[in-house]
């Protein structure tokens, strides 16, 4: 964990600092967000940013994503100044830390980030033989392929391979080569000098160089434009990078992992991937099993997620009931992992009881039926009918299907369109093209909110 301060470092502020070193963060100090922007750009990377509420962090925030740079803020400020949280958390902050800190208070902030890159869970036996392969694997540097279907948690695992490696206390870097558009992605990727395209106002490092001695995940590579894919390959086999508009190749040492949720051998016979790339990512191939393939993991993942959201929500924790459990483990899971955990989240705000029943679990329909509840699952299964496998399609047009699958996906994430096109396995370009049709056509279209309007 990696945590950058921002602002004067005597008193409260260099407090936390220590506090933060002692729970395990290797902790950085920059006076300024100026320093602390350049810093970033110039590649020393973290994965946390706190930040004094007295300087400027709505300018700061804006600077990060006008220069593409992803990490999270977290304002701090002396006291509790209720006005002071409001206004950090409207320019961007995700969290606001009252000064002098509470120990408890930096750990919560701390683990909130950290949560993710630490838990794998894995209790299905059809996960043994590919834990395997990584403990056989996960201490060279050898480049990994990881596939499987979206949701599945590929990025999760590429993360437990690096904390399994040579190189676990090295930089572990993502890039998410389907959110990034093309004529960005090979900045993001290699870095730039200053004027090498309008918008460059400095030199940035890149993410090669970034996650240089440690890891570079290549989140769902089969999005790469093919003329990028050229210098990926280069980079790869030469383990130099050129920066954007700069004329001195640059040495790295980084392992790779690459993820897709496409079948790469057939993307390289449409001529979509370059077929020597491919085999430089391919030196080891791990599938992930979609959720409904690993059963025994649904359980076990569903209450880390209800206990996750839990506290995350300040509400208490809740066991999942015999009848949930049954339909959580009879549902098709086609949005995997992702689609599990935003159902425990929704459930553990709708639960009120001193369990979390079937009422307080919405569940996707099957076959592209509407959506259930678990409860109309657990009835229906009780009574011995199951839908027919094509009920409601027959007779309706490809496009009308589609349309009302992607309306109810995007429903089911509560308007959250990244977390719809993970589920639809679409780029998130392709989605935001067909809402725009749709809304053209009149059709209502969930909000961000959740709740329905057409798209003008």
């Amino acid at each position: 964990m990696r945590l950058l301060i921002v602002g004067q470092l005597d008193g409260p502020l260099g407090t936390a600092g220590r506090i933060a070193t002692q729970r395990g963060a290797k902790v950085a100090h920059i006076d300024s967000t100026a320093g602390a922007l350049n810093a970033l750009r110039n590649g020393q990377g973290a994965d946390l940013v706190m930040c004094d509420v007295s300087l400027d962090i709505g300018q700061f925030i804006d600077s990060l994503k006008s220069e593409r740079i992803n990490v999270p803020v977290v304002a701090c400020g002396i006291n509790t100044d209720a006005g002071a949280a409001v206004r950090a958390i409207r320019a961007g902050a995700k969290e606001y830390v009252p000064l002098p800190p509470d120990a408890e208070l930096i750990a919560a902030v701390l683990q909130a980030v950290a949560e993710e890159d630490a838990t794998f869970i894995a209790r299905d036996p059809s996960m043994q033989p590919l834990l395997q392969m990584v403990d056989r694997v996960g201490a060279s540097d050898a480049s990994i392929l990881i596939t499987g279907e979206s949701g599945t948690g590929k990025e999760v695992m590429a993360r437990f391979i690096h904390r399994k490696s040579r190189r676990s206390n090295g930089n572990f870097v993502s890039v998410n080569c389907a959110a990034i558009p093309d004529n960005l992605l090979e900045s993001e990727l290699f870095g730039h000098e200053k004027g090498a395209f309008t918008g460059a106002v400095a030199r940035r490092i890149g993410k090669f160089e970034e996650a240089n001695g440690g890891t570079l995940l290549l989140d769902e590579i089969s999005e790469m434009d093919i003329r990028l894919q050229a210098k990926l390959l280069r980079a790869i086999q030469e383990r130099e990078i050129d920066r954007v508009g700069g004329t001195n190749p640059i040495k790295i040492d980084i392992r790779l992992i690459a993820t897709s949720n496409r079948d790469l051998e057939e993307e390289v016979k449409a001529k979509r991937f370059r077929e020597d790339l491919y085999f430089r990512l391919n030196v080891v191939n791990l599938h992930l099993p979609a959720l409904r393939q690993r059963p025994a993991d649904i359980i076990p993942l569903a209450t880390y997620f209800a206990s996750k959201y839990a506290k995350a929500n300040g509400l208490p924790e809740r066991a999942i009931s015999a009848a949930s459990a049954g339909a959580l483990q009879s549902h098709h899971w086609r949005g995997n992992v992702r689609e599990l955990e935003n159902t425990m989240h929704r459930a553990v705000l709708l639960a009120h009881g001193a369990e979390i029943e079937p009422d307080a679990i919405m569940l996707s329909g099957q076959s592209f039926a509407p959506s259930q509840t678990a409860s109309e699952l657990a009835a229906q299964a009780a009574s011995g009918r199951t839908p027919a496998p094509n009920a409601g399609l027959v007779g309706r047009t490809v496009a009308d299907v589609e349309r009302d699958l992607i309306i109810d996906t995007l429903s089911h994430c509560l308007g959250n369109r990244t977390h719809a096109a993970n589920i639809l396995g679409i780029s998130i370009r392709t989605l935001r093209n067909k809402l725009k049709q749709y809304g053209d056509e009149g059709v209502a279209v969930p909000s961000a909110a959740g709740e329905e309007r057409a798209v003008s």
